[in-house]
């Protein structure tokens, strides 16, 4: 068993397959199986290393969940900023070394994540105002999204949860929540069933 990146490994794919749409599953798939060949180990968030070789600029993002390797065009960005160590322990003291969502840290065990609020590669800085803790789960469950879209997946998701327990108040109140998304019409695409 030998030691590889994460990143090379997806490069390592997609490099095997120039010039092709390929659709998120497909690489997923064969990254994570050939990781635990390679590794004995489990390649824990492929996801997340795919977004981040676009948002660097090796992959070229078609559509929604496709991406292409392109030899003859690569656009490397080199303004997107990563939090400094530093900065990162003044974020995590910030916030108590708590999710700001959920409020668990490392006194509950669970792993903590600097995250950009305004995600970097749509300009968000790595600055402290622009800077959360999060817990992996609220980490990866935000993705790329901006803080409302976030807002209102978590809404739409406590939503379905006190509807199956029939918590009548807590479903009252989250759809007057989910209401004033509608009315301001914000992040419309995201759809909640009433």
């Amino acid at each position: 068993m030998r030691d590889v990146s994460q990143l090379d490994l997806i490069m390592e794919f997609f490099k095997n397959n120039p010039n092709r749409d390929i659709p998120h599953p497909e690489v997923v798939d064969w990254v994570v199986n050939e990781y635990k060949k390679r590794t004995g180990k489990v390649f824990r968030d492929p996801d997340r290393g795919i977004r981040s070789l676009h948002q660097k600029g090796h992959l070229q993002k078609i559509a929604k969940g496709v991406y292409k390797y392109d030899p003859n065009f690569v656009n490397l960005r080199n303004d997107l900023e990563d939090f400094t160590q530093s900065l990162k322990a003044k974020i995590l003291e910030r916030d108590n070394y708590k999710c700001v969502i959920c409020g668990m840290g490392k006194k509950e065990g669970v792993e903590l994540h600097i995250d950009h609020i305004k995600p970097k590669d749509l300009g968000g800085k790595a600055s402290l105002e622009n800077g959360q803790t999060l817990c992996s789960r609220h980490n990866f469950l935000k993705k790329n999204l901006k803080q409302t879209e976030t807002g209102k997946k978590m809404f739409i998701q406590m939503l379905e949860t006190a509807k199956d327990s029939n918590e009548i108040e807590l479903v009252k109140f989250l759809e007057d929540v989910l209401s004033v998304y509608e009315k301001h019409n914000i992040n419309g695409h995201i759809v909640w069933k009433k």
